[in-house]
């Protein structure tokens, strides 16, 4: 397999800025969710540029990489989770991209968003709630946990469709 320099040298640099934002999600903590989602964003612009591949590669290095500069490990197992979703994601649009005779794909894809995010969303926020929340949580606040969950795949799903589209859109000329 060959790699071309520029692919190489871009996707260094998508690197490097994902690591700074996940470092700088231990710094700011009041903006901490901005920036992890942020960074797991230039999976998505490595996977939509070079592909799965290239994009399982990116995301496997930004985590590692994440590991060991990070200061907070917590925040690197969070971005984990949003790279991971928008590989997933990714991976399901190509499949659906190779697969036109399936009727009503645009519905289909979103089912497939929220089951992979509810796969990884639900057993973390329920076997885990211990180390989430400070204190015991009831049941019936952890429904609003896992409703708030499914509100919160919608925000973050929209502003990635919005960077995907507008913003990227925009600066891909210039920096490739």
């Amino acid at each position: 397999m060959h790699v071309k320099a520029k692919t190489v040298a871009f996707g260094g640099l998508l690197l490097a800025l994902t690591v700074v934002f996940m470092a700088l999600g231990s710094i700011i903590e009041t903006s901490t969710l901005f920036l992890l989602a942020a960074a797991s964003f230039f999976v998505g612009i490595v996977i939509r540029e070079f592909g799965l591949k290239a994009g399982g590669a990116f995301y496997l290095a930004a985590v590692l990489l994440g590991f060991i500069t990070a200061p907070n490990k917590f925040y690197v197992v969070t971005f984990a989770a949003m790279g991971l979703y928008i590989w997933g994601i990714e991976a399901v649009w190509r499949w659906l991209e190779k697969h036109p005779d399936i009727q009503r794909r645009h519905t289909l894809f979103w089912i497939s968003k929220y089951i992979i995010f509810n796969i990884m969303y639900l057993p973390i926020a329920f076997l885990f709630r211990d180390l989430l929340f400070p204190q015991a949580i009831p049941d019936a606040a952890m429904i609003a946990v896992a409703v708030g969950g499914q509100a919160a795949l919608f925000i973050y799903d929209r502003a990635y469709d919005y960077v995907q589209v507008h913003m990227w859109g925009k600066i891909r000329g210039r920096v490739l």
